[in-house]
């Protein structure tokens, strides 16, 4: 069962995603992420928010085991991650899971890799950003989605 790319509300974070970037929605006029993403920014007001690159890299927030099955196509064990990403804010964080039970703990590098699912039922590109325990620390990837450490 394939995610739906193409809800109003997060269809340009999947557009982003098939083009290779990890992109956030952000205000043109205050410039703050809005994360969850909203037709309006929650800072100002503003109505006018765009998708944005943001670095490809993080360190994991937070962490747990789910160990019970509540999907067919999530076995389990497999790690949730809270991510915090570089260069941003603090609290600005998504969500990923790392397959089994990663050896990761708060402070863990990890980088952003792309998973390419194919297409849905209508032609659009499905294409997920996935977490993966970075290697090493080199820096913060490039925001245009450029080779990630």
């Amino acid at each position: 069962m394939l995610p739906t790319v193409v809800d109003r509300a997060s269809r340009g974070f999947f557009d982003e995603a098939a083009q290779g970037r990890l992109s956030l929605l952000t205000c043109t006029s205050c410039g703050k992420r809005i994360h969850l993403p909203r037709p309006r920014c929650v800072y100002c007001g503003a109505a006018d928010p765009v998708w944005k690159p943001v670095a490809r890299t993080g360190t994991i927030y937070a962490h747990t085991v789910v160990e019970h099955q509540v999907h067919p196509n999530f076995p389990v064990p497999y790690t949730v991650v809270v991510v915090d990403v570089d260069g941003e804010e603090a609290g600005v964080r998504l969500i990923g899971n790392l397959p089994g039970r990663a050896e990761v703990s708060a402070g863990t590098p990890v980088v952003c890799a792309f998973e390419d699912l194919g297409q849905d039922a209508q032609g659009n590109p499905v294409v997920l950003p996935v977490w993966r325990v970075a290697p090493q620390r080199a820096g913060t990837a490039a925001l245009d989605g450029g080779a990630a450490a």
